[in-house]
C-alpha cells in the first residue's frame, strides 16, 4: 500500500474550499443575527445546505478515491475523479443560489450533485473491481 499523494493534494483543495462554505455560512449567521438553524432567511438556508452538502458526500468519496489509490489503483482514473469531484463541489454551491428553475440552478446545482455521485460510484466500483 502506497500513501495517496494525488487524493492528499486534492483533499487539501476540497478542505479549503469547504473552509470557505464554513465562512460563508459563519458570515450569514453573524449578518443576519442567527445563531440557531436558518432564522427564516433564504440565503442563509441555501449557505447551510451547501455547506451540509459537501460534508454528505465529499468525506466518503475522498475516502474511496484514497484507498483506491492507495491499493496501486490507475493514476488517471484517481486524478480524473478527483478534478471532475473539485469541479462539481465548486459548481453546487453557484447553483444553491441561482434563481429557482434556471438554467444556472438545473446546470450549476443539478450537474454538481450527478457529478459528484457518479465519481463516488465510479470511485466505488474501481475499488471494488481493484479489491476482488
Amino acid at each position: 500500500m502506497i500513501f495517496p499523494t494525488t487524493t492528499a493534494f486534492y483533499a487539501a483543495i476540497l478542505g479549503l474550499i469547504y473552509a470557505g462554505l464554513s465562512g460563508w455560512v459563519i458570515g450569514g449567521r453573524l449578518t443576519g443575527n442567527v445563531l440557531f438553524g436558518d432564522g427564516g432567511q433564504d440565503a442563509l438556508q441555501r449557505g447551510i445546505r451547501s455547506h451540509g452538502n459537501f460534508q454528505e458526500y465529499v468525506p466518503l468519496t475522498l475516502l474511496l478515491i484514497a484507498l483506491y489509490e492507495a491499493g496501486g489503483g490507475s493514476p488517471a482514473w484517481v486524478r480524473g475523479l478527483l478534478i471532475v469531484l473539485v469541479i462539481a463541489r465548486i459548481l453546487h454551491p453557484i447553483g444553491m443560489f441561482a434563481p429557482t428553475n434556471s438554467p444556472r440552478q438545473f446546470a450549476c446545482r443539478g450537474g454538481g450533485i450527478l457529478a459528484t455521485i457518479a465519481v463516488m460510484t465510479v470511485a466505488a466500483l474501481l475499488l471494488l473491481l481493484r479489491a476482488a
